[in-house]
């Protein structure tokens, strides 16, 4: 309500009265009064007026009127109708800053403003037609992704242009491509055309690299909205095509497509999309003309966002099936491979390595082959943890254990990791075909919470992963480095003549029991001469695999025990069970240290140690 008063100030009071005129009045108005400058009281003061008990006017000023939808005018009255063809009674009368509520610009610079037939100056937001048009206007192509105008940023608005565009141009580019070109007539070509689809499949993919450098959302919109047109893409019936990879449409279409969906999965896992826009592009995507070659690509957008409940459950801990039961129905944690790896991959840059631990343990994937491979870094992911002994542990499971399908290298980065309790920096997984540990060459840096495992339970370690391992056992360099371990640079004091001869027995038991995957090391043996005992374990391991087979390379092996000459001539004394075997692997021995010198002092002495009566019988 408001009067007018003798210097002809408008006053316009607000009211929380909900008596006004219906044709004026929204409950969510445009208008906003601003204050301006303090004018001085003599300048703009009147008399008291009273209107009744609770309200006197004793100060006014004009209000500035900022820009206003045409229904929020509050100079000229709306009036509220559905008709679109004609202006309604004074709608098409305007105030500078009125705008026009479909094209969201000056009312006086609208074209349509009182045009027969579909008048703007009509408009309102009480109206689903006039709302829909709106939408349909100002959205344009981003209307099918069933986007709001609240959702709309600079970025979105440039995507959708250049997504316009985009379709234009491939338009003609495609029409192009049914046309053919023309090469002559040949008996094997008697049209004399070649449908070559290379041209598109360039223009899309470089489409689709522009895409890759605009703002997350705005990626995704022109992504999905190049894959609604190119997918209906065909060969020619009955053409000829041209030999390159991509010039089969059908191909090509193929594999934009996987580019298309690899891209929004990335985006879907790694990146800071919200679970209501990851739906609408899901929703998009579902809509997609498909044909009958690529039905088999329909759900490969169906990606469970960070918060769905099962998800959420399995890395926490409190479900350790995978399996949710919801209103009878059951849910199981399925995944897409390449979700499964994008997970991985980020879990491990946020450094929840116990939270992707629980993950593997439960998903189920398409690719069980390649799942498997991730599985089996489990261990890795425990170490990082800072459980060096969870990640012992979780080697050797009683089904499927892991260390029987380590590689040499993945052995000797676990025999690191435990002797050490440091780690690579930025140590990730990373799958190319096979899952494996990459890192960098830079210096190993100590795990969090980390301490090095007891020497004796890497040994149990190591001699574990070669029963169950034959790469392992077979290779030169895995018995370098576990004869290190028990093996320190400073020399180990001999023991006496006994506890070298007692320790064959109680080696030899050890090595042969083969009563479960475990490795047994009797107390007894270890509580006087520890490291003694430990350097005789893996030497007479080491004398099984002489035996066994030809070891090449053989020196360096040797040339680890050369601080500890007692320990080789022990390993040669063992080795004298088997005089054939024996003689051959001293005949390798002179081949190999034929091509150098590293070998020379440890062949004189076993050939001192050959012609010598054995000093442990």
């Amino acid at each position: 309500m408001g009067t007018a008063v003798d210097t002809g100030e408008v006053i316009i009071i607000l009211s929380d009265d909900e008596d006004a005129e219906e044709n004026i009045s929204f409950s969510d108005q445009s208008v906003v009064l601003v204050e301006v400058e303090d004018v001085k009281k003599s300048d703009s003061a009147v008399a008291p007026v009273a209107l009744d008990e609770d309200l006197v006017i004793t100060f006014s000023r004009r209000a500035e009127v900022l820009p206003h939808a045409r229904y929020d005018c509050p100079i000229h009255v709306f009036t509220v109708t559905d008709e679109i063809g004609a202006p309604a009674a004074g709608n098409q009368l305007m105030c500078d800053q009125c705008f026009c509520y479909i094209c969201d610009k000056l009312a006086s610079l609208c074209e349509m403003w009182c045009c027969s037939g579909l008048c703007h100056c009509n408009s309102h937001k009480r109206s689903d037609f006039w709302n829909n048009l709106r939408n349909s206007l100002l959205l344009g192509g981003l209307q099918r992704f069933n986007l709001t105008l609240s959702e709309l940023d600079s970025h979105l608005r440039h995507a959708e242009t250049m997504l316009q565009s985009f379709k234009l141009r491939l338009s003609a580019k495609f029409a192009s491509f049914l046309r053919g070109e023309t090469c002559g007539p040949s008996d094997w070509n008697p049209k004399g055309l070649v449908f070559n689809y290379a041209p598109v499949y360039e223009f899309v993919s470089s489409f689709l690299n522009e895409a890759d450098q605009q703002e997350g959302r705005a990626a995704a919109v022109l992504r999905l909205g190049a894959a609604e047109v190119f997918i209906r893409h065909f060969q020619v019936s009955g053409s000829y095509i041209s030999h390159s990879p991509t010039a089969n449409a059908v191909e090509g279409r193929l594999v934009l497509l996987q580019r298309v969906i690899a891209s929004v999965q990335r985006q879907m896992v790694m990146s800071s999309l919200t679970p209501e826009f990851i739906h609408k592009l899901q929703e998009f995507y579902q809509k997609l003309f498909f044909p009958p070659e690529l039905r088999h690509m329909k759900s490969s957008l169906c990606v469970r966002p960070w918060d769905d409940v099962l998800l959420v459950s399995v890395l926490k801990g409190q479900n350790v099936s995978g399996v949710r039961k919801d209103k009878g129905k059951k849910d199981l944690l399925i995944e897409q491979i390449a979700v499964v790896l994008l997970r991985t991959e980020l879990l491990q840059q946020q450094h929840r390595y116990r939270e992707l631990v629980r993950y593997l343990r439960v998903v189920e994937s398409d690719d069980s082959k390649l799942l498997q491979q991730v599985r089996d870094l489990i261990p890795f992911f425990f170490c990082l943890d800072g459980s060096l002994p969870g990640g012992l542990h979780s080697l050797f499971p009683a089904v499927n254990a892991p260390a029987a399908r380590l590689t040499p290298r993945l052995y000797l980065f676990y025999l690191r990791l435990f002797t050490t309790a440091t780690a690579p920096p930025l140590a990730t997984v990373r799958v190319s075909g096979s899952a494996q540990v990459c890192f960098s060459d830079a210096a190993w840096q100590p795990m969090k919470d980390a301490v090095p495992l007891p020497a004796d339970v890497v040994v149990r370690f190591a001699l574990r992963v070669q029963r169950c391992c034959p790469a392992v056992f077979a290779d030169s360099q895995c018995w370098v480095s576990l004869l290190q371990v028990v093996n320190p640079p400073a020399a180990i004091p001999e023991p006496p003549l006994k506890f070298l001869h007692e320790a064959k027995d109680v080696v030899g038991s050890i090595l042969l029991d083969q009563r479960g995957s475990n490795v047994q090391i009797p107390r007894s043996f270890q509580e006087v001469y520890p490291d003694q005992a430990l350097l005789l374990l893996v030497t007479a391991a080491l004398g099984q695999r002489i035996l066994r087979a030809a070891l090449s390379p053989a020196l360096p092996v040797l040339n680890t025990l050369k601080g500890n000459l007692w320990a080789l001539g022990w390993l040669w004394d063992s080795l004298s069970s088997s005089p054939e075997r024996l003689g051959s692997f001293s005949q390798e021995l002179s081949q190999e240290a034929g091509a150098t010198t590293d070998g020379d002092n440890i062949l004189g002495f076993l050939h001192s140690r050959a012609s010598a009566p054995s000093s442990s019988t």
